[in-house]
Order: C-alpha cells, then structure tokens, then sequence
C-alpha cells in the first residue's frame, strides 16, 4: 500500500496549519509548525513573503485535505471525478466520501489514535464491519454498517491505548459509538455541518476544473 513515508511535521510547516498527522500525539504541543511557523527549505522564509496566485491558494487546499486524509493524488483525484457525477455540491460529496472511508470511521470512532495508525491495523485485519475482517482502508461504509475491533484484538497495546484516550474525544453525530465493546455504527450519512475539517472545499473544485 503505497503511502507518504516522510517526516508528517514537515507537511503541517508546508500547509501552514495543524494538520494532526499524529493523531492524540499532535495535542501534546510538540507541532514541529509551532517552533518553526514557516514551510520547510532552505529558502522557504523568503519565498513566504511573495504573494500566491489564485492557482497557488487552490493547489495548497487540495494537498491540505489530501494529506488531512493521508491520501495520494492518483486516488484522490479519483474521488473528485466520482463526486462531480453525482448530483449535490461537488465539494461536500467530496468531503463525504472521504469521512466515509474505512480509515477515517476508525479513527472518528476513537478505535485508533490517528488516521494513520488506523490505515495500518486495518490493513493487518484487526477490525470488523458487520463482523466480517475487512483489511481495506479505503472501504467506503454505508448507513447500518457496524465497525468494530476484532475479539483477537482488543488487548492489543494500540487498541487499549487508543480506548483510553477515546472518552474526551468529541463524535461526530453520524456515528454511534459503544466504548465498552470498542464498537460503533453508522447512523447516517455525513453532511457538511458535521465535518469538522478546516478546509475550503470549493477551491478543491476551482483546482480540478480550471
């Protein structure tokens, strides 16, 4: 499974936003973007300072939710292409698709530590929809659709730890979530007012159709 392998703090300096990579590690106030507010290179202050075209602002919201979601270009493109064949507004299927994957639902649920961590163990099998071991990160669940850590699981060090962070974490009102039994479910589909990325989605669709 191809995937970015570089320093993540380096990415949140590029993007000029905290983009919790890291997950629960990111709230500790150790964001590399807080001791050095400025992109990565060795010229990036004075390149800083130059004014960025409309193209530039575009280009920089596409890789900011692009990387939001630990996603490549070749699929991501793929999910706007999608999203521009149904009917609605373009940007929040986007959004919608992306909330839906398998990964994200993860980690939204607290059953991971980061959206990362999430893409990893669910590519080693260690959870269940509708009590069937789905291993494909990218899986896009459906309403009804139940997620849970595998029986084998649970005792995993990632999966306790992720349990005793999950209390304080804020869920989304599409998903229903048993602490307890380290599952949840989905409710309904995701509308623009429960995401909560800090993105403007139109200039994702201003990008891919100049």
């Amino acid at each position: 499974m191809a995937r970015y392998r570089g320093p993540v703090c380096r990415l949140c300096r590029r993007e000029g936003i905290r983009l919790y990579l890291k997950g629960d590690r990111c709230l500790s106030g150790k964001c590399g973007i807080e001791r050095r507010a400025y992109p990565p290179g060795e010229h990036a202050q004075r390149r800083a300072r130059r004014r960025t075209s409309d193209y530039g602002v575009q280009l920089r919201e596409k890789q900011k939710l692009r990387r939001i979601y630990g996603i490549l270009e070749r699929q991501f493109r793929r999910y706007f292409e999608e999203a521009e064949r149904r009917p609605g507004i373009t940007g929040e299927t986007l959004l919608q698709f992306l909330e839906r994957r398998l990964d994200n639902v993860v980690w939204r649920l607290g059953l991971a530590s980061s959206r990362a961590q999430a893409r990893e163990l669910i590519s080693h099998g260690h959870y269940t929809v509708n009590g069937k071991i789905a291993s494909i990160p990218s899986l896009l669940v459906r309403v009804g659709d139940v997620v849970a850590v595998s029986d084998s699981s649970r005792k995993l060090a990632p999966m306790v730890a992720a349990a005793e962070k999950a209390g304080g974490r804020r869920i989304p009102s599409w998903l229903q979530v048993e602490e307890d039994v380290m599952r949840g479910s989905v409710v309904s589909l995701p509308t623009r007012a429960d995401i909560d990325t800090q993105v403007q989605e139109e200039l994702v669709v201003q990008y891919y159709s100049r």
